[in-house]
């Protein structure tokens, strides 16, 4: 359909839910996208698909519109938003609830990818990220490579999702190499990682801070280090040390498995180390 034009009224144009077939919808809502057949070419073609509610909005003329993030479009996490041109627009009769009336959600896993490329070993997170390009996700996971982009993080922890796995380089004192998965106790607010920033710890925080309610389950894929970088060297170091390296192809059935586990019970016990 035609981007309809929005009021720019403080809060006036963003409606935070409507209702349609008695489900509310609002941000992270699931649905089935079913245009009607005055709909333009490009929007019949995804009829069937389903897609993520990213907001409810409202135009000039009082009309309601849900924004929608298409579920398995390879571009929806390209830009510094993580949303720029992968934004539909449908009226509410054009999509059909997928969420139920139950009051349990489905589960849905945000795996994140954070560290620093430029940083040797701090890769860890990007490089496991790009591994897993030969993996076809389940329905319901998003996986995105966040690398040091810190307020993304954040705020994609408020899209209704029931678990994130990050997975990044993580100092504890074993050998190189070692892979730890751990549920790090998410702290109360406090700032704002500084710019790109990527402190795990304050990226949690501030997400907390923001959130309407609670987060989402969040557990750690950890790796330990063997070249560790401060950020105030002059020089890069693109790339892993060897046993960081290996590490990666031992991490994704390690990741795969987890994920497998948190759709099937989000809340369900994980052994830690």
């Amino acid at each position: 359909m035609k981007h309809p034009d929005f009021t720019e009224t403080d809060g006036g144009a963003r409606p935070s839910v409507v209702v349609v077939d008695g489900v509310p919808l609002r941000r992270g809502s699931r649905v089935r996208l079913k245009p009607s057949r005055s709909a333009d070419i490009l929007d019949l073609a995804l009829t069937g698909r389903e897609a993520q509610i990213d907001s409810v909005e409202e135009d000039f003329e009082g009309q309601v519109h849900v924004a929608v993030l298409v579920s398995d479009d390879p571009g929806r996490d390209l830009g510094a938003s993580g949303k720029i041109g992968h934004r539909f627009f449908f009226t509410p009769d054009e999509v059909e609830p997928l969420d139920g009336l139950t009051g349990a959600r489905p589960a849905r896993v945000l795996v994140a990818g954070i560290g620093n490329m430029f940083m040797a070993d701090d890769g860890f997170g990007p490089e496991l990220i790009e591994a897993l390009r030969g993996w076809r996700p389940p329905a319901g996971v998003d996986v995105v490579d966040f690398g040091i982009r810190g307020m993304d993080l954040a705020y994609r922890l408020l899209d209704g999702y029931t678990a994130c796995v990050l997975v990044d380089a993580m100092p504890r004192g074993e050998a190189p190499g070692t892979l730890t998965v751990i549920e790090p106790e998410v702290p109360a607010e406090d700032t704002a990682p500084a710019g790109h920033g990527m402190d795990p710890v304050k990226v949690l925080a501030l997400a907390r801070g923001i959130a309407e309610g609670p987060l989402p389950r969040i557990l750690l894929i950890g790796c330990e280090p063997l070249v560790r970088m401060r950020g105030d060297e002059t020089d890069v170091v693109v790339g892993l040390s060897e046993p960081v390296r290996e590490a990666v192809g031992r991490a994704v059935p390690l990741l795969t498995s987890l994920v497998s586990e948190l759709l099937n019970d989000p809340e369900e016990s994980i052994e830690e180390g």
